[in-house]
């Protein structure tokens, strides 16, 4: 039987361990994360799962001491998966197993290598993301790719929708691609970095609106931080304003040649932009609490509201 070490996290966890199973690999050792209680947890348990089904599960805070580099070595692994798993994996780990260490990222590799590639994806305009199964070497996302599976980005996609999407375009790679690594006969083509990108990590304070950018920068920003995500947010008036849902509104503009703005028309809120486009303000929250469509907040009842 083909044996893997398993490094695995989030959605894209869950569906790929669930498939490594139904194709009768078997897993004598699980690395995960603790869940946090602070993080909205969106995305299925691979601890459950690995309950479930009787492997051993364990939470370090690195996998690259050496007891659990000599416990992976006792595992005799064919194969390291790493799915959605958040630390970086020693080169030990990469060059243990007989038949390779591979690893599933959520993009069209080689673009949007790195952290949040779903985000980056959202906040850059694109209109196509997707999974990539490629070999891991010392260098992050850098290895040659296997499979890859291509998904849509709609126009008022969120992060949450388009990672659902990438999850299942995950498990889907890695249904057709595991018989052909377990063979010795997948295919696996270089990548050239020269034609990708790489990106960092994102922080809370990341989804600040740059008022300066036009509606739809605007947008692609609120919807790659939507929540369950952190969300985007300005301030107005002494008060944090989190812009959590937008729209492109095909209407004019009610203040043309003043700065960007914020205001209430019709019982809907709308911001005007810089390059005169607005947009419709599905949610909107003022510290915190949710403000409904047709209500004004005593801080935003003088109108419009500047933004910058």
């Amino acid at each position: 039987m083909t044996r893997a070490v398993v490094f695995a996290y989030s959605e894209v966890g869950v569906r790929c361990v669930r498939e490594l199973l139904a194709q009768g690999m078997q897993i004598p050792l699980l690395f995960t994360h603790a869940d946090d209680p602070n993080e909205h947890q969106w995305f299925g348990s691979v601890r459950q799962l690995a309950d479930q089904h009787g492997i051993e599960a364990v939470t370090p805070d690195t996998p690259n001491t050496e007891h659990w580099l000599e416990r992976g070595r006792a595992a005799q692994p064919d194969f390291v998966f790493s799915f959605y798993y958040r630390y970086m994996l020693a080169n030990a780990w990469l060059t243990m197993p007989r038949s390779g260490a591979l690893n599933i990222h959520g993009s069209l590799l080689p673009k949007y290598r790195g952290r949040a590639p779903v985000h980056w994806a959202i906040i850059h305009g694109e209109t196509v993301t997707g999974a990539s199964l490629h070999y891991m070497v010392e260098k992050p996302d850098a290895g040659a790719l296997v499979d890859q599976e291509v998904v849509p980005i709609l126009q008022n996609d969120n992060a949450l929708a388009v990672s659902m999407k990438v999850a299942v375009a995950a498990e889907q790679v890695l249904r057709r691609s595991l018989p052909l690594l377990i063979a010795g006969t997948a295919a696996a083509q270089p990548l050239d970095l020269r034609e990708g990108s790489y990106f960092g990590r994102r922080v809370p304070e990341d989804g600040r609106i740059d008022w300066r950018k036009g509606a739809a920068a605007v947008h692609n920003l609120v919807r790659a931080v939507a929540p369950p995500f952190p969300g985007a947010f300005t301030d107005v008036n002494g008060q944090r304003v989190a812009i959590l849902e937008t729209r492109l509104d095909p209407g004019s503009i009610k203040y043309p040649g003043s700065q960007p703005c914020l205001y209430s028309q019709d019982g809907a809120w709308y911001a005007d932009c810089c390059d005169e486009r607005r947009l419709k303000i599905l949610q909107l929250a003022v510290n915190g609490q949710p403000v409904a469509q047709n209500h004004v907040p005593p801080a935003l009842a003088q109108q419009p509201l500047a933004l910058g």
